[in-house]
């Protein structure tokens, strides 16, 4: 049995309830930002929440004047490696603000599967805590002059995804969250709790977020009446769109893979829902 089947099994196994809300405090350090010919800016800054300091690398284009659409960004398991802040450079490209989020706090990161196994089921197993630290992602982008504090959203990958599942099933304050190949149960669906608006990507082909949890990831939003849209891709595995995940499959024996179309496809199907979402 592989760490990944290990760790998505334990997930079936844990009793996630609801959660407090804890008030972020102020950014604690900024380094010195810097813009490139085309207008891209970007900075890196660190802030309190949950008692741990939150790394975030923020990106925008300078050039557009007034106020936009902020999205916070969610890593996979590894943490807030070079992939979230790629991701991020692509969202500023688009004419948003964006925030890779070190959900993991103190700016961890791993390429060892078993380490980053023992870092996300903390989170999993309090996911309390995983909102913390995203309400004080959003309450630190809201202080930015170019942010349009009333449209806020996140995207998350694999466990980022599930991570934003979680914390918008306890409740969040966001206008909607694109999950790209997470883990999709965990905290409660409730009715009148949750109020974000939702879009997964999936891959039909994931051996770890099985047809048995999609069919009762539905079941659960149906019953509520969550507004929430689903797609499968075919042939796509867990990580699809990371194009690093072939070879980390490889390494580690792990069925994961990128698949360029999905890849493609999902993120077009994110810049529809967000466009339509913000207008």
């Amino acid at each position: 049995m592989t760490v990944y089947q290990k760790f998505f099994g334990c997930l079936l196994t844990f009793s996630l309830l609801a959660a407090c809300h804890n008030n972020p405090a102020p950014a604690t350090a900024t380094s010195p930002a810097g813009s490139d010919s085309s207008g891209i800016r970007e900075e890196t800054i660190a802030f309190p929440a949950d008692s741990v300091d939150i790394h975030a690398f923020v990106v925008y284009n300078d050039s557009v004047k007034g106020r936009r659409p902020a999205i916070l960004v969610l890593p996979e398991w590894w943490g807030m490696n070079d992939y979230p802040k790629m991701r991020a450079r692509m969202l500023a490209k688009l004419g948003y603000v964006a925030m890779a989020v070190d959900v993991y706090g103190g700016g961890r990161v791993t390429e060892n599967p078993d380490t980053a196994g023992v870092w996300a089921a903390t989170l999993y197993r309090h996911p309390e805590r995983a909102k913390a630290r995203i309400d004080a992602a959003i309450d630190r982008l809201k202080t930015y002059d170019n942010v349009d504090t009333s449209k806020i959203g996140a995207i998350g990958y694999c466990f980022g995804g599930g991570v934003l599942l979680n914390t918008v099933r306890l409740g969040d304050d966001l206008k909607g969250v694109v999950s790209f190949h997470g883990t999709l149960l965990g905290t409660p669906a409730r009715k009148g709790v949750l109020r974000t608006k939702i879009l997964v990507c999936h891959g039909n082909a994931d051996k770890f977020v099985t047809p048995a949890m999609v069919a009762e990831f539905k079941k659960q939003m149906d019953s509520i009446g969550a507004d929430y849209t689903f797609v499968g891709y075919d042939s796509a595995t867990h990580a699809f769109t990371n194009p690093a995940s072939t070879a980390t499959g490889q390494k580690y024996h792990m069925p994961i893979a990128y698949n360029g179309k999905a890849d493609t496809a999902s993120w077009e199907a994110m810049k529809g829902f967000f466009a339509g979402l913000f207008k």
